[in-house]
């Protein structure tokens, strides 16, 4: 689904990418665990079309396609999907309308009639019992005056909406107390089928304990330089960032 090849991204003229490889298969889960500054939410802005990420090398391949020459709107009509790891507020929109206009573009995209309102609330009632979305912010703009984890359930809610191919969920665990975390966390697992994929960004096992990924990425300065399966996180969980720092700057060589 996903093939990423010597993938160099920069910001502001500054490299934080530094050569990324990686393939995601349709039905895997990903997690991509760093320290801070280690290039996990660079590459979740290249994948999604970020114009503020420039990609200076590389390549990019989606369900067969040239990521890098699709505009963030195509990709996201193609099924990319990001969770923001802080979401923003939209005054003046409703979530409804909002949802609404979405998933009609993306139908459009397609070539598919539009839902009529009807389908579309019955679809929405539907997916919003996935996160246990209270039915009130419905109404309400666009994540304002939402608590942290209202807003990461309405992220989650709109993936459900979109059902995406793949997934990129950033940091989506942060800020969560145990019950929005899990709640979250459940309807991350009841989206998943064997022909989507997910890359779940994370800095904290804890996550881990309610998603569990088939494998396990270890992101530092711009490169992946560790990679197993769940049992990594509770490495990383009980030796700290450290132990991957130690290891390379002990001139142990980058695994991939």
């Amino acid at each position: 689904m996903l093939e990423i090849k010597n993938l160099h991204a920069s910001v502001a003229g500054k490299e934080i990418l530094r050569g990324i490889n990686l393939t995601v298969n349709a039905g895997e889960i990903h997690a991509i665990m760093g320290p801070n500054g280690s290039g996990k939410s660079t590459l979740a802005s290249a994948l999604s079309g970020n114009p503020a990420f420039e990609v200076t090398e590389g390549s990019i391949t989606f369900c067969g396609k040239n990521l890098l020459e699709l505009s963030p709107e195509q990709r996201a009509c193609e099924g990319i999907f990001l969770s923001f790891q802080y979401p923003v507020e939209i005054a003046g929109v409703s979530m409804t309308n909002f949802m609404r206009a979405a998933v009609n573009a993306h139908r459009k995209y397609k070539e598919q009639e539009p839902l009529s309102a009807a389908d579309f609330l019955k679809l929405m009632k539907q997916k919003q019992s996935l996160v246990e979305l209270d039915n009130r912010l419905a109404g309400r703009s666009v994540n304002e005056g939402f608590s942290g984890g209202e807003k990461k359930r309405n992220e989650i809610f709109q993936m459900a909406m979109l059902e995406p191919k793949l997934s990129i969920l950033d940091e989506t665990d942060s800020g969560l107390d145990i019950d929005a975390l899990r709640i979250v966390a459940n309807g991350v697992n009841a989206l998943k089928t064997k022909d989507n994929a997910s890359l779940v960004i994370t800095h904290y096992q804890r996550l881990l304990d309610y998603i569990v990924p088939d494998f396990v990425h270890i992101l530092y300065i711009g490169q992946i330089v560790k990679t197993g399966g769940k049992e990594l996180a509770l490495e990383l969980e009980q030796k700290g960032y450290d132990w991957i720092k130690n290891e390379i700057h002990n001139n142990i060589k980058p695994q991939t």
